[in-house]
């Protein structure tokens, strides 16, 4: 009797949860995400330094990074009384590891202490093509003639911006070291997506982020130790890596994961089309870069191509809430 004579009581949950509210929220939690994967590349740069003014390895900010979200996923992990990955989700995770761990930012720091995080960003902007073309290798997936002619667009499109900007700094027309790590970068990044993203619907998307990141402790830690600056370094630098380790690495992934389930993967991961330029635009204060015309001009050929491909990703690739440098990874 008591429970029909309370209508009023459900009003408040009932506007919050209704399909617009939800999709709305989805957006504007998918937009923090993005923005959070954006200043991957500024502050990644920042803790680096460059060839002039070194200051972290990249291997120390790769291995202290991973710690620094290591450490926050174990608090998650014991408060949320998480499950163990069982046998079967063990290996995607040390590979998922391998990708977005160890390969994406130990290549992405060691290209940025070269080139500027605007360059860094044209390039990796390839990645959530890059990712759905390793989702269709990895899981033996036939992908639409479509979406391959606009994943060789979109790496020809890179390949020439990087070809460009080679001969512009006098290097003459061919991809320079940095560019090649960043290329590996992109690679890696997707290794590591496509992997979490096979074991995400099983053991949950927080989880999996979590999981690589503890997982890989065993070799983050002693790395941190064994690569600590032997110099002092500027406050700049540390702000740095602990961006890219509480925002980029981790915190990052729980707004877009959660944008993502409540406004709907094929919405909210259009908003991930704007992460470039977020990064190009954040270099501008960050690291005093200018806005260069060429380079915005090569990110919206690139996006442009990413937006098109998505139209022919195959049906069972990861979906984007597994893409991310993300920043990203």
């Amino acid at each position: 009797m008591t429970s029909q004579t309370t209508p009023l009581q459900p009003t408040t949950p009932l506007v919050a949860s209704t399909p617009a509210s939800r999709e709305t929220l989805g957006l504007w939690l998918g937009l923090v995400g993005v923005a959070l994967f954006a200043l991957t590349a500024p502050m990644t740069r920042l803790a680096a330094g460059t060839e002039q003014a070194p200051t972290m390895s990249a291997w120390f900010i790769a291995s202290a990074r991973a710690v620094l979200a290591g450490a926050l996923s174990i608090v998650f992990l014991l408060i949320t009384r998480s499950r163990l990955p069982s046998a079967a989700e063990r290996k995607p995770l040390l590979w998922a590891a391998l990708g977005s761990v160890v390969g994406f930012p130990v290549l992405l720091a060691s290209a940025l202490r070269v080139v500027d995080a605007s360059h860094a960003a044209v390039i990796t902007a390839l990645l959530p093509l890059a990712t759905a073309a390793m989702a269709a290798w990895v899981m033996g997936q036939r992908a639409h003639w479509g979406f391959w002619l606009c994943a060789v667009l979109g790496a020809a499109l890179v390949v020439v911006y990087a070809l460009h900007r080679g001969h512009a700094m006098g290097h003459g027309f061919s991809l320079s070291h940095a560019d090649w790590l960043l290329l590996g970068a992109v690679l890696m990044g997707s290794l590591g997506y496509v992997h979490g993203a096979r074991i995400t619907p099983s053991l949950g998307a927080e989880q999996v982020i979590c999981w690589i990141c503890v997982a890989a402790l065993p070799l983050t830690v002693p790395v941190a130790i064994l690569t600590w600056p032997s110099h002092s370094l500027p406050s700049s630098a540390w702000w740095g890596l602990a961006y890219t380790g509480v925002f980029s690495m981790w915190a990052g992934f729980f707004a877009w994961y959660r944008g993502l389930a409540l406004g709907g993967t094929l919405k909210v991961s259009q908003v991930q089309l704007l992460q470039p330029f977020f990064s190009i635009v954040a270099a501008i204060p960050l690291l005093g870069e200018t806005l260069d015309g060429i380079t915005l001009a090569f990110a919206l050929g690139v996006v442009l191509t990413v937006f098109i491909g998505k139209r022919f990703t195959p049906q069972h690739a990861p979906s984007q809430s597994a893409s991310t440098r993300k920043d990203n990874p």
